[in-house]
């Protein structure tokens, strides 16, 4: 569903609605640039120190997270995408709600707040190479202030009310002409307040000899005697008030009772205006159990065209109050692909601020959503095969030939029932939420659920390429299990139990040959498909091309180490027992419809997302992943 400045506030209650009965939130952003390309050299530090730094070609997570800043600070978000995904738990069905947000970056002029971004010469060529509409934030767009934004403009308007801390004018003994204004107002007031007959309840300062209804903003005072006036009525008259008009000033006696009605007016009408900036900024804080109080129902009284209509307001009250108070206790799981780059810009775009270190922005972004599961770190855990798919379109299209979970489009929702966007933010989310579904479910029925990197048998630096999926390749090396632990292989393999018992052998290994046993599908072709070009700016990142340059091993070299580790295993064991090993299982890789699958998504509180949750996914660094939660 696209969603426009028009009819954002009429979505605006039902979006909160699905949020407060959210099971997650799968998000994706169009960004109008990103951190450039370039060699990475490691920084000169101060006394020496190196901590944080690489010595290397590699950066560490540390400088590939100042980039990403640096970046954030200087382009804009142009395009959100949110899927909202309800669960069945008895029918096992999950119920998606797609939305497409382009943003808006202008602000209200009379906030006396700017920002300042700048584009991106690739990115705005990759993204009108999808049909983006580059005119469309700026006309279609859904305003939003950050929280930083909002506290920024408030302070404005408070300094702008409060008349005391104005700064005086100093006339100096040269400027003449002020001073005899000055004193000439002066008289006046004077004369004015010592008036005595029918004398009018309110005086006009205007230039000597012109009537007040001639005056406009170019005839009559301009704005620095205004402002010597209202100095001098501030400074000398504390019994009146001055209040500008146009071309004049109108003196008027104080009266509390009123001047206190008028500043709460004013005040009220400021926070109108500043809640309707503040925009897409309600949904996000929505999203972490944030402060809606200022949302007034009344807003939502208009239609998709702007029109206002008819609403039974107690009703509307009683509906926002009770949602309002179940997102206040309790925080959405985040779910996105490829998320560090996307969080430092969402946290820019609403929040404010970017922290200096990498430990303080996990530490921020962890209070406001305590799990987040980026599904490039789900599809590449444990997975060091060349041949192994990541890219969320090519997982969202093998993940796709399952039947269940059974994943559905909302009514309101079916502008993607049978259109493929690439790169709008608002299907590439969908993508995301379906894939996080159904790998999910198909990890957890496979047993993939024990964290292996504990026990030294995979470093996180050595993480690259993704899930097998449907794949003819044969499975990458695994683990040996036990009876208390289950395979941890990403491959969905299936064991022929009559082949015997696979014995012992380290993770580069390759199985002894044995007789093939019968196809019992139907033959695959020879060759996986081509793999699509990847461009600095897809929705992979545009570090992504650093697996096959610096992480992927070289496939013949590759080999050439696993048979002399295989003979060298094997030796190893006739020497030690002097009888051979029995022969390994036969595996099959199975079509992606064969694979075995949960009923449902693994619950948040299982051991699942332990090993799952708040990792992300950051290619070409030495750490080669962010751990939020700061395991």
């Amino acid at each position: 569903m696209d969603v426009d400045r028009r009819s954002f506030h009429w979505q605006l209650p039902r979006m909160l609605r699905a949020l407060a009965n959210a099971h997650f939130v799968a998000i994706d952003l169009e960004l109008s640039g990103i951190q450039s390309k370039t060699i990475h050299r490691p920084k000169a530090v101060e006394n020496g120190s190196t901590e944080g730094r690489s010595t290397g070609g590699k950066q560490t997570l540390q400088e590939r997270y100042e980039e990403a800043k640096e970046a954030a600070e200087r382009y804009q978000i142009l395009q959100v995408g949110l899927t909202i995904v309800n669960e069945d738990a008895e029918t096992g069905t999950y119920t998606a709600r797609p939305y497409n947000f382009y943003l808006n970056p202008i602000l209200e002029v009379k906030l006396d707040i700017e920002r300042i971004f700048s584009f991106q010469s690739g990115a705005v060529e990759f993204l009108l190479s999808h049909g983006f509409n580059m005119q469309a934030p700026f006309t279609l767009g859904v305003p939003y202030l950050s929280r930083e934004e909002e506290i920024t403009a408030m302070d404005m308007e408070l300094a702008r009310q409060d008349k005391a801390g104005i700064a005086d004018i100093h006339l100096r003994s040269d400027e003449v002409e002020s001073i005899q204004f000055v004193r000439k107002v002066r008289e006046d007031i004077e004369k004015w307040k010592n008036r005595e007959g029918s004398w009018p309840e309110f005086l006009n300062i205007a230039p000597e000899g012109h009537s007040v209804t001639q005056f406009t903003e170019k005839r009559g005072l301009n704005n620095y005697q205004k402002r010597l006036v209202h100095q001098l009525v501030r400074a000398e008259f504390p019994e009146f008030v001055s209040i500008s008009r146009p071309g004049f000033i109108q003196i008027i006696p104080y009266d509390k009772e009123r001047e206190d009605a008028l500043q709460k007016t004013k005040m009220k009408g400021f926070e109108e205006k500043l809640a309707r900036q503040v925009g897409l900024r309600w949904l996000v804080e929505g999203m972490v159990g944030g402060d809606l109080d200022n949302i007034d129902p009344i807003s939502f009284a208009s239609c998709l065209d702007g029109n206002p209509v008819w609403l039974d307001l107690k009703e509307l009250q009683r509906e926002f109050n009770e949602v309002q108070t179940k997102l206040s206790k309790q925080r959405t799981v985040l779910i996105g692909h490829n998320l560090f780059m996307d969080l430092i810009n969402f946290y820019k775009c609403f929040f404010g601020a970017l922290p200096d270190t990498l430990s303080e922005f996990q530490e921020l972004i962890h209070g406001l959503f305590p799990l987040i599961v980026d599904t490039k770190y789900m599809s590449t855990h444990n997975n060091s095969s060349i041949n192994a798919r990541s890219g969320l379109d090519e997982l969202d299209a093998d993940l796709h030939k399952m039947t269940i979970p059974t994943i559905s489009l909302h009514n309101d929702h079916s502008k993607y029932s049978d259109l493929s966007i690439a790169h709008e933010a608002g299907y590439d989310s969908l993508m995301t939420a379906r894939v996080v579904i159904r790998l999910s479910a198909k990890l957890e029925a496979a047993g993939q659920y024990v964290d292996s990197d504990d026990e030294g048998w995979h470093t996180p630096a050595e993480e690259v390429g993704g899930v097998l999926l449907g794949l003819p390749n044969g499975p990458s090396p695994q683990k040996p299990t036990s009876p208390k632990q289950p395979p941890t292989n990403n491959h969905f393999i299936h064991y022929d139990p009559t082949a015997g018992t696979a014995p012992l052998r380290t993770e580069a290994a390759t199985p002894a040959p044995s007789t093939p046993r019968p196809p019992t599908t139907k033959p695959r072709k020879p060759n996986p498909p081509p793999r699509k070009i990847k461009t600095p700016f897809s929705h992979a990142g545009m570090f992504d091309a650093l697996d096959d340059d610096e992480d992927s091993p070289d496939p013949d070299e590759t080999d050439a180490q696993a048979r002399s580790e295989a003979v060298s295993t094997t030796k190893d064991l006739i020497d030690g027992w002097n009888t051979p090993p029995p022969p390994p299982p036969v595996p099959r890789v199975l079509d992606a419809s064969e694979q075995p699958a949960s009923r449902l998504m693994p619950p948040w509180d299982s051991d699942f997302w332990n090993v799952y949750g708040n990792k992300l996914r950051v290619n070409g660094t030495v750490e080669g992943l962010c751990d939020l939660s700061g395991r």
